[in-house]
């Protein structure tokens, strides 16, 4: 399982060597599979390594250090466009680790630029950045009506010119999720980082990490997101992040995800069948860094719909989309 070959030289670099031809390949394949190509080459460097690997791992970690600039760049430009608004703009997931200097971001993956923004001040952000140079990547009027209705951001957005996207979220999870975590008060508790920008209070960085996690996806993503939570953990007091897990009504979570962190990452825990089930799906790659165990992913594809609106509407939705040619991958 290339998998857990990833996750254990994440955990301990030197294990990688025992590695044979095969062992390598599975590595790097589920690295890239798993978009933490470059935080295994920076958790590599120094390690010894097949000479035929050093390009590769070099190039992962040009590869990191530059998709931080631009996403910095793109955070400036999003600064830029919302200055003159005078609301918080929060940075979220791997452009905040960047732009924090956090060890979570070493290496790390980071897609498009995420920024939560007060509710009250989505349509005046909304605005800005139009004019900016934004514009909307989805044209389907039942798409958008659906985020503006019950998601917890806007429909995505691109700059015309930069090709780069932007979610703008004025909560964590969507509207119809179970959880109704308080953002306002992330918001309030936000610390500031540079050019008028904020990320998230260390304990808010990791409720909201484990609440795209577990709360919401179908953990597509979930290795690199657990490495995210392993790292930003360290950087809590644990009282803090029991009482904000609780005021965000995600204490379970947070509960599953530091034993998940501690038995994959870490020193190791104690796993309910729940959680051993959760560690199956994050693990479901074969040594050619493909899926396996499809009808365990597609179990967790459908919770994902299920844990985000109730089942008339969830009913209606997937019929919607299924009409509209969309198909799980």
């Amino acid at each position: 399982m290339s998998a857990a070959l990833l996750v254990r030289a994440l955990r301990d670099p030197a294990s990688v060597a025992g590695l044979d031809a095969s062992g390598w390949n599975g590595l790097i394949a589920a690295a890239r599979a798993e978009r933490l190509i470059g935080t295994l080459a920076f958790r590599l460097d120094g390690v010894t390594v097949p000479s035929a690997l050093t390009p590769i791992l070099s190039d992962a970690r040009l590869d990191a250090a530059r998709e931080a600039r631009q996403a910095l760049w793109e955070a400036d430009r999003a600064a830029q466009a919302l200055g003159a608004l005078g609301v918080r703009v929060v940075l979220l997931k791997g452009t905040a680790y960047a732009a924090a200097g956090l060890k979570a971001g070493q290496g790390r993956f980071i897609g498009d630029l995420d920024i939560l923004v007060p509710v009250e001040a989505m349509a005046a952000v909304e605005q800005a950045l139009i004019a900016a140079g934004w514009e909307w990547v989805k044209d389907d009027p039942y798409d958008d009506a659906y985020y503006r209705q019950w998601m917890h951001e806007l429909p995505p957005m691109i700059h015309a010119t930069r090709d780069r996207m932007i979610d703008v979220h004025h909560t964590i999870l969507p509207l119809t999720a179970r959880q109704t975590p308080d953002a306002a008060a992330m918001i309030a508790d936000a610390v500031p980082v540079e050019d008028g920008l904020f990320v998230l209070s260390p304990e808010d960085r990791v409720v909201h990490a484990v609440a795209h996690m577990l709360a919401d996806g179908d953990l597509q993503g979930g290795l690199r997101n657990l490495w995210d939570i392993h790292h930003l953990l360290a950087d809590t007091d644990p009282d803090i992040l029991a009482t904000r897990a609780a005021r965000h009504g995600l204490t379970p979570h947070v509960r599953q995800a530091q034993r998940l962190a501690a038995a994959l990452y870490g020193p190791g825990a104690r796993l309910t069948l729940w959680d051993r089930l959760i560690r199956a799906r994050l693990l479901a790659r074969d040594g050619w860094g493909r899926e396996t165990r499809k009808a365990l992913v597609f179990a967790f594809f459908l919770r994902s719909h299920w844990l985000r609106m109730p089942p008339l509407m969830l009913a209606r939705h997937l019929w919607t989309k299924w009409r509209k040619g969309h198909r799980p991958q």
